[in-house]
Protein backbone atom coordinates (compact mmCIF):
# COMPACT_ATOMS: atom_id res chain seq x y z
CA UNK A 1 0.00 0.00 0.00
CA UNK A 2 1.29 3.78 -0.45
CA UNK A 3 0.35 5.94 1.73
CA UNK A 4 0.87 10.21 0.84
CA UNK A 5 -1.18 11.07 3.75
CA UNK A 6 -1.59 9.66 6.95
CA UNK A 7 -3.69 12.21 8.74
CA UNK A 8 -7.41 11.05 10.16
CA UNK A 9 -10.49 12.06 7.91
CA UNK A 10 -13.18 13.04 10.75
CA UNK A 11 -16.29 14.22 9.54
CA UNK A 12 -19.62 14.63 11.66
CA UNK A 13 -23.00 13.89 9.37
CA UNK A 14 -26.52 14.61 9.82
CA UNK A 15 -27.38 10.58 10.12
CA UNK A 16 -25.69 8.45 13.21
CA UNK A 17 -23.72 5.47 11.47
CA UNK A 18 -23.85 1.65 12.92
CA UNK A 19 -21.16 1.68 15.72
CA UNK A 20 -20.63 -1.93 13.53
CA UNK A 21 -18.64 0.04 11.18
CA UNK A 22 -15.71 -0.25 13.60
CA UNK A 23 -15.30 -3.77 12.73
CA UNK A 24 -13.55 -2.47 9.47
CA UNK A 25 -9.97 -1.56 10.76
CA UNK A 26 -9.31 1.63 11.07
CA UNK A 27 -12.84 3.18 11.28
CA UNK A 28 -13.81 4.43 14.34
CA UNK A 29 -18.05 5.62 15.14
CA UNK A 30 -19.77 7.48 17.58
CA UNK A 31 -22.74 8.41 16.86
CA UNK A 32 -22.89 10.98 14.28
CA UNK A 33 -18.95 11.09 14.25
CA UNK A 34 -16.54 9.06 11.84
CA UNK A 35 -12.74 8.71 11.99
CA UNK A 36 -11.07 7.02 9.57
CA UNK A 37 -7.19 6.33 9.68
CA UNK A 38 -6.32 6.11 6.68
CA UNK A 39 -3.29 4.08 7.01
CA UNK A 40 -4.88 1.47 8.45
CA UNK A 41 -8.05 1.27 6.78
CA UNK A 42 -7.68 1.75 2.56
CA UNK A 43 -6.12 -1.36 0.73
CA UNK A 44 -4.52 1.10 -1.49
CA UNK A 45 -4.53 4.50 -1.03
CA UNK A 46 -2.30 6.97 -3.73
CA UNK A 47 -4.46 10.30 -3.98
CA UNK A 48 -5.97 12.51 -1.49
CA UNK A 49 -7.61 14.80 -3.75
CA UNK A 50 -11.02 14.54 -4.86
CA UNK A 51 -13.79 16.10 -7.67
CA UNK A 52 -16.85 17.66 -5.94
CA UNK A 53 -19.60 20.02 -6.52
CA UNK A 54 -21.67 21.62 -3.90
CA UNK A 55 -24.86 19.63 -3.22
CA UNK A 56 -27.15 22.10 -2.79
CA UNK A 57 -26.10 23.34 -6.29
CA UNK A 58 -26.93 20.26 -7.66
CA UNK A 59 -30.31 20.38 -6.16
CA UNK A 60 -31.33 23.59 -7.90
CA UNK A 61 -29.72 23.26 -10.80
CA UNK A 62 -29.48 20.06 -12.18
CA UNK A 63 -31.82 17.61 -10.28
CA UNK A 64 -34.59 18.61 -12.14
CA UNK A 65 -33.15 19.62 -15.16
CA UNK A 66 -34.72 17.29 -18.47
CA UNK A 67 -32.69 15.96 -20.61
CA UNK A 68 -33.80 16.32 -24.99
CA UNK A 69 -32.90 15.36 -28.24
CA UNK A 70 -30.18 17.14 -28.20
CA UNK A 71 -28.43 17.19 -24.87
CA UNK A 72 -28.63 13.64 -23.27
CA UNK A 73 -28.35 13.24 -19.13
CA UNK A 74 -24.71 12.40 -19.37
CA UNK A 75 -23.71 15.61 -21.24
CA UNK A 76 -25.85 17.88 -18.64
CA UNK A 77 -24.00 16.28 -15.88
CA UNK A 78 -20.73 16.55 -17.36
CA UNK A 79 -21.37 20.08 -18.44
CA UNK A 80 -22.35 20.70 -14.67
CA UNK A 81 -19.25 19.03 -13.83
CA UNK A 82 -16.95 21.11 -16.15
CA UNK A 83 -18.77 24.44 -14.86
CA UNK A 84 -18.95 23.81 -10.94
CA UNK A 85 -16.77 20.76 -9.71
CA UNK A 86 -13.70 21.61 -8.00
CA UNK A 87 -10.70 19.16 -6.63
CA UNK A 88 -10.53 19.26 -3.04
CA UNK A 89 -8.19 17.45 -0.53
CA UNK A 90 -10.88 17.88 2.11
CA UNK A 91 -12.20 14.00 2.72
CA UNK A 92 -14.32 15.42 5.41
CA UNK A 93 -16.12 16.82 2.35
CA UNK A 94 -16.15 14.56 0.15
CA UNK A 95 -18.04 12.17 2.68
CA UNK A 96 -20.48 15.16 3.62
CA UNK A 97 -21.35 15.33 0.19
CA UNK A 98 -21.46 11.40 -0.65
CA UNK A 99 -24.11 11.23 2.27
CA UNK A 100 -26.15 14.18 0.79
CA UNK A 101 -26.27 12.19 -2.79
CA UNK A 102 -26.95 8.99 -1.02
CA UNK A 103 -29.69 9.97 1.49
CA UNK A 104 -31.17 11.48 -1.89
CA UNK A 105 -30.78 8.28 -4.20
CA UNK A 106 -31.89 5.98 -1.42
CA UNK A 107 -34.71 7.31 -0.12
CA UNK A 108 -37.37 5.80 1.75
CA UNK A 109 -40.28 6.56 -0.77
CA UNK A 110 -38.65 4.46 -3.41
CA UNK A 111 -39.38 1.45 -1.76
CA UNK A 112 -42.89 0.94 -2.86
CA UNK A 113 -41.94 0.69 -6.19
CA UNK A 114 -38.56 -0.95 -5.65
CA UNK A 115 -40.60 -4.77 -6.75
CA UNK A 116 -38.31 -6.51 -3.72
CA UNK A 117 -40.18 -6.33 -0.37
CA UNK A 118 -37.90 -8.23 1.87
CA UNK A 119 -36.04 -4.63 0.95
CA UNK A 120 -36.74 -2.74 4.25
CA UNK A 121 -35.92 1.35 4.88
CA UNK A 122 -33.59 -0.15 7.68
CA UNK A 123 -31.60 -2.04 3.82
CA UNK A 124 -32.08 1.35 2.73
CA UNK A 125 -30.07 3.04 5.34
CA UNK A 126 -27.13 0.28 4.82
CA UNK A 127 -26.97 1.61 1.63
CA UNK A 128 -26.63 5.35 2.12
CA UNK A 129 -24.12 4.40 5.16
CA UNK A 130 -21.99 1.86 2.60
CA UNK A 131 -21.98 4.40 -0.05
CA UNK A 132 -20.98 7.53 1.66
CA UNK A 133 -18.23 5.90 2.77
CA UNK A 134 -17.30 4.39 -1.05
CA UNK A 135 -17.18 8.01 -1.75
CA UNK A 136 -13.21 8.08 -0.27
CA UNK A 137 -12.34 5.68 -3.96
CA UNK A 138 -10.49 7.34 -6.74
CA UNK A 139 -10.11 5.84 -10.33
CA UNK A 140 -7.57 8.07 -12.28
CA UNK A 141 -8.80 9.25 -16.00
CA UNK A 142 -6.05 6.34 -17.34
CA UNK A 143 -8.07 4.03 -15.48
CA UNK A 144 -5.93 3.29 -13.06
CA UNK A 145 -7.54 2.56 -9.60
CA UNK A 146 -5.84 5.02 -6.77
CA UNK A 147 -8.02 4.82 -3.64
CA UNK A 148 -9.68 1.51 -2.43
CA UNK A 149 -11.08 0.51 0.80
CA UNK A 150 -13.35 -2.37 1.98
CA UNK A 151 -16.63 -0.35 0.58
CA UNK A 152 -15.23 -0.75 -2.97
CA UNK A 153 -16.47 -4.58 -2.41
CA UNK A 154 -19.69 -3.42 -1.10
CA UNK A 155 -21.25 -7.42 -0.30
CA UNK A 156 -18.35 -8.16 1.59
CA UNK A 157 -18.30 -5.01 3.60
CA UNK A 158 -22.27 -4.82 4.25
CA UNK A 159 -22.27 -8.40 5.00
CA UNK A 160 -19.37 -7.73 7.67
CA UNK A 161 -20.83 -4.72 9.47
CA UNK A 162 -24.69 -5.31 9.38
CA UNK A 163 -24.53 -9.29 9.86
CA UNK A 164 -26.18 -10.02 6.37
CA UNK A 165 -25.91 -13.72 5.03
CA UNK A 166 -25.28 -14.23 1.70
CA UNK A 167 -28.05 -13.96 0.04
CA UNK A 168 -29.02 -11.29 1.59
CA UNK A 169 -25.76 -9.38 0.99
CA UNK A 170 -26.20 -10.37 -2.74
CA UNK A 171 -29.72 -8.95 -2.45
CA UNK A 172 -28.57 -5.76 -1.10
CA UNK A 173 -25.65 -5.63 -4.07
CA UNK A 174 -28.66 -6.42 -6.68
CA UNK A 175 -30.60 -2.66 -4.67
CA UNK A 176 -27.32 -0.95 -5.04
CA UNK A 177 -26.19 -1.41 -8.72
CA UNK A 178 -28.78 -3.36 -10.28
CA UNK A 179 -32.08 -3.36 -9.69
CA UNK A 180 -32.99 -0.26 -8.22
CA UNK A 181 -31.61 1.63 -11.18
CA UNK A 182 -34.64 1.52 -13.60
CA UNK A 183 -33.91 4.35 -15.57
CA UNK A 184 -36.02 6.91 -13.60
CA UNK A 185 -33.68 5.67 -11.17
CA UNK A 186 -30.48 5.60 -13.91
CA UNK A 187 -31.22 9.55 -14.61
CA UNK A 188 -31.34 10.49 -10.95
CA UNK A 189 -28.17 8.21 -10.01
CA UNK A 190 -26.11 10.58 -13.05
CA UNK A 191 -27.39 13.72 -11.84
CA UNK A 192 -26.81 13.05 -7.78
CA UNK A 193 -23.41 12.00 -9.04
CA UNK A 194 -22.60 14.89 -10.44
CA UNK A 195 -21.67 16.23 -7.08
CA UNK A 196 -18.97 13.88 -6.11
CA UNK A 197 -17.51 14.68 -9.88
CA UNK A 198 -18.29 11.41 -11.91
CA UNK A 199 -20.59 8.48 -12.65
CA UNK A 200 -21.38 5.67 -10.78
CA UNK A 201 -19.31 2.80 -12.69
CA UNK A 202 -19.35 -0.89 -11.78
CA UNK A 203 -16.61 -3.80 -12.38
CA UNK A 204 -19.34 -6.52 -12.02
CA UNK A 205 -22.58 -7.44 -13.97
CA UNK A 206 -24.07 -9.42 -11.27
CA UNK A 207 -24.00 -10.38 -7.28
CA UNK A 208 -22.31 -13.74 -7.71
CA UNK A 209 -19.56 -11.56 -9.26
CA UNK A 210 -19.14 -8.73 -5.92
CA UNK A 211 -16.56 -6.37 -7.72
CA UNK A 212 -18.33 -3.00 -6.32
CA UNK A 213 -17.93 -0.04 -8.10
CA UNK A 214 -16.87 3.23 -7.41
CA UNK A 215 -17.44 6.87 -8.83
CA UNK A 216 -15.53 7.55 -11.69
CA UNK A 217 -14.69 10.67 -13.96
CA UNK A 218 -16.04 11.02 -17.12
CA UNK A 219 -13.54 9.86 -19.55
CA UNK A 220 -11.80 7.64 -17.80
CA UNK A 221 -10.55 4.43 -19.03
CA UNK A 222 -12.80 1.69 -18.67
CA UNK A 223 -10.00 -1.26 -20.50
CA UNK A 224 -7.79 -0.40 -17.85
CA UNK A 225 -9.89 0.02 -15.17
CA UNK A 226 -11.07 -3.30 -15.55
CA UNK A 227 -7.58 -4.70 -15.91
CA UNK A 228 -6.02 -3.24 -12.49
CA UNK A 229 -9.39 -4.32 -10.81
CA UNK A 230 -9.29 -8.02 -11.86
CA UNK A 231 -5.58 -8.24 -10.86
CA UNK A 232 -5.96 -7.12 -6.89
CA UNK A 233 -9.66 -8.11 -6.24
CA UNK A 234 -9.93 -11.69 -5.12
CA UNK A 235 -7.42 -10.95 -2.40
CA UNK A 236 -8.82 -7.51 -0.88
CA UNK A 237 -12.31 -8.84 -1.12
CA UNK A 238 -10.91 -12.03 1.23
CA UNK A 239 -9.09 -9.62 3.75
CA UNK A 240 -12.82 -7.98 4.16
CA UNK A 241 -14.35 -11.31 4.81
CA UNK A 242 -11.77 -11.71 7.53
CA UNK A 243 -13.52 -9.30 9.52
CA UNK A 244 -16.58 -11.28 10.09
CA UNK A 245 -17.60 -11.47 13.90
CA UNK A 246 -18.88 -14.30 13.42
CA UNK A 247 -20.08 -16.57 10.61
CA UNK A 248 -23.26 -15.37 9.05
CA UNK A 249 -26.55 -17.24 9.39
Amino acid sequence: MTTIDTTAITVELPEAFDERWSRLPGVQVDGRRITIDPAEYFFRFESNTWLVADWELVKAQLLDVQETTESAVEQLALDFIKAHAGSTSDATRVLATAYEVYAYLFRDEHLASLGLPQITADHLRMLREAATLMALNKVELDGHISNVGPCWFFPAATSVVFDLDDEMGGTLDEVYHGGWFNEHRRIESIKAHAALGGRLVHGCQSVPDQTGGVVAPYGASMSAFRDDLAAFKAGWIERVYAQRVSPAA
